[in-house]
């Protein structure tokens, strides 16, 4: 009985830290940076591969970028950027149970292409910048390929924050170590 509820509040203890953190990764969406060099993508990837809770995986980060939305401003490809940061969360569900550093840093590359691709695609689509034909649709894919890079440095840079933080939380505070691994040290 002792040993459930253990594990109970160790799970509870674990989900509050990873919704800390994603708090934290929206908080500083809204703080001045360099274009595209967020903490959005990463954010996303580390809610589905750390939330129990698939529907909170998915709720969590939407509403974290729609209260920053709201500083920054709204836009008219809104429900589509959404709809890229729900893949990115499906890519950290794959995660879940693989966590390493070669499988977190390819969901981060993967993640930052996805959203590269959808965000550009529909900038060409419903902002009427480009022709809407072929070369329209490089052009804007060649004109956004600067922030690519960005996009990927900052998803590299927060993923690695956000896991980083999470494991090393978990290494040296008790309250988040599983419950056999407590007894053992105790």
């Amino acid at each position: 009985m002792n040993a459930e509820i253990s594990q109970k509040e160790t799970l509870l203890y674990r989900t509050l830290l990873a919704l800390a953190l994603i708090l934290l990764a929206a908080a500083l969406r809204i703080a001045p940076h360099p274009w595209n060099f967020t903490p959005v993508g990463a954010m996303a990837l580390f809610s589905g591969a750390l939330l129990k809770d698939r529907r909170l995986a998915f709720l969590f980060p939407l509403l974290a970028l729609f209260v920053g939305d709201i500083f920054i401003g709204l836009y008219k490809i809104l429900p589509i950027i959404y709809a890229s940061f729900l893949i990115n969360v499906a890519i950290g569900l794959w995660l879940r149970d693989r966590r390493t550093i070669a499988r977190i840093s390819s969901a981060t590359v993967f993640g930052a292409i996805q959203f590269f691709l959808v965000s550009n695609f529909a900038v060409w689509q419903f902002m009427n910048t480009y022709p809407h034909n072929s070369s329209g649709l490089l052009s804007c894919y060649v004109a956004a390929f600067p922030f690519f890079w960005n996009t990927l440095a900052g998803d590299a840079f927060y993923a690695a924050l956000l896991f980083g933080g999470y494991a090393l939380a978990g290494r040296f505070l008790p309250a988040l170590q599983a419950s056999r691994q407590r007894a053992s040290t105790e």
